[in-house]
């Protein structure tokens, strides 16, 4: 994606008075801005408030973003551009990873913030990657079909069908690509050991019945944000400001009316910098020693991150688990030599070394990596027709029986992976 402005910029809208207080409202995933509309006419007697739409997302142009950090940043350059330096923000759902990510990066721009619906982790990485597999596959339908019963209650959903059929309908008009790229952007995200460092009173709201984001999440934010309280909203899912209009309306306006301080104290002083004392000659071979150990310990570090993006966390955490004395230095070779240093060079990229990686394995018949690569293929972005091609063409070269037993490892893995759940 290109540096240029309107790259950067997110859709957006303003609704209140000019002079007010900024509030900004951000979107879950899937969702456009009008998830707030119920909100809007409330809010609006306090603050200026700002909606914006997540790339790929109503209008917004499919510019993908696959981190909370990428999304933050064009939320501040959008909030740049409109000449907005300070705000509170109220997030849901991956809008709420987004006002994390604000609150920790920008914290002298942020006032006050309010999570909703909302975690320190959402779920596992692996499941979202595997939802991008299932996209790729099959396009966003059975997701968007899915989505009632993730959103809201049973009773909700029965009550209102129009309100069930926009959430359907929305999912369907996102961009694929913007869809998985926030997926990554969810698999990416973990605050657990970050939480700490949000500096601004928080309110953390919670659906008393929401499945995807329990009340359990909820209050391990507010056990780990120093300055932060729970909400439980009842009778209430996922999509809580949608569900429970009222309730979450009242509790945004108590909570940004009495948080809002504007600061006139300028950024801290910046800490002295000391130069270190260069190493004495008799220290120079310790300190040798200990930069290559160092460099050691990064690649395994960067082999094992990349590795668990790959192969996924199951796999990486069942062969932790099966590793002794034994094994212990093989498995560590493997993951600072193959994905700290060959998987993290810069020449080519994920896709095409899983081209190559299916290629080798099946010409060396090496049928049980070929079935792991081919999960890991997918959540690089094959589809199953590019992994058709490989294979086929992997016949023209190394055999037709290499090639009938690697199609059929890769059949069966594509089918367990791309069928959508129930």
């Amino acid at each position: 994606m290109s540096d240029a402005t309107p790259a950067k910029m997110l859709q957006h809208r303003t609704d209140g008075p000019d002079e007010a207080p900024v509030l900004v409202l951000g979107p879950a995933l899937g969702t456009t801005w009008h998830m707030w509309d119920r909100q809007i006419p409330e809010l609006t007697r306090h603050w200026r408030v700002l909606r914006f739409d997540l790339p790929g997302h109503g209008g917004s142009p499919a510019h993908s973003a696959d981190s909370t950090s990428g999304l933050a940043e064009r939320l501040l350059h959008t909030l740049d551009t409109l000449g907005i330096e300070r705000f509170g923000y109220a997030g849901c759902s991956l809008g709420g990873a987004i006002g994390v990510q604000l609150a920790l990066a920008a914290p002298q721009r942020v006032t006050s913030l309010a999570l909703v619906s909302s975690s320190p982790r959402f779920s596992t990485p692996d499941s979202w990657r595997q939802r991008g597999v299932v996209i790729r596959t099959n396009g966003l339908d059975p997701i968007a079909r899915s989505t009632p019963e993730r959103w809201f209650t049973d009773g909700f959903a029965t009550a209102q069908p129009a309100i069930v059929e926009w959430a359907v309908q929305m999912v369907r008009t996102t961009d694929p690509g913007c869809y998985i790229a926030a997926c990554e952007a969810f698999a990416a995200f973990d605050a657990t050991h970050s939480l700490g460092g949000i500096g601004v009173p928080t309110l953390v709201v919670a659906g008393s019945e929401d499945q995807l984001t329990p009340p359990a999440e909820a209050r391990a934010l507010v056990a780990g944000i120093p300055d932060a309280r729970l909400a439980l909203v009842p009778g209430a899912s996922h999509l809580t400001p949608v569900e429970q209009p009222g309730a979450v309306t009242d509790l945004l306006i108590r909570h940004f009316t009495t948080t809002w301080q504007e600061s006139s104290a300028g950024p801290p002083a910046p800490a002295p910098v000391i130069a270190p004392s260069p190493p004495q000659p008799a220290a120079v071979a310790e300190l040798e020693s200990a930069e290559r150990a160092s460099l050691r310990t990064d690649s395994y570090d960067v082999g094992m991150k990349v590795r668990r993006e790959v192969l996924g966390d199951a796999h990486v955490d069942r062969v932790t688990e099966e590793t002794d004395d034994f094994t212990s230095d093989f498995q560590h070779f493997v993951t600072r030599y193959a994905w700290g240093e060959a998987w993290t060079r810069p020449g080519i990229d994920r896709r095409t070394r899983s081209v190559i990686t299916l290629t080798a394995l099946a010409s060396r018949g090496h049928f049980d990596e070929l079935a792991l690569h081919t999960r890991a293929a997918l959540r690089n972005g094959l589809t199953p027709d590019e992994i058709k091609e490989v294979l086929l063409h992997t016949g023209v070269y190394c055999g037709v029986p290499v090639a009938n037993s690697a199609f059929a490892v890769a059949q069966r893995v594509i089918r367990e992976e791309t069928t959508p759940e129930e």
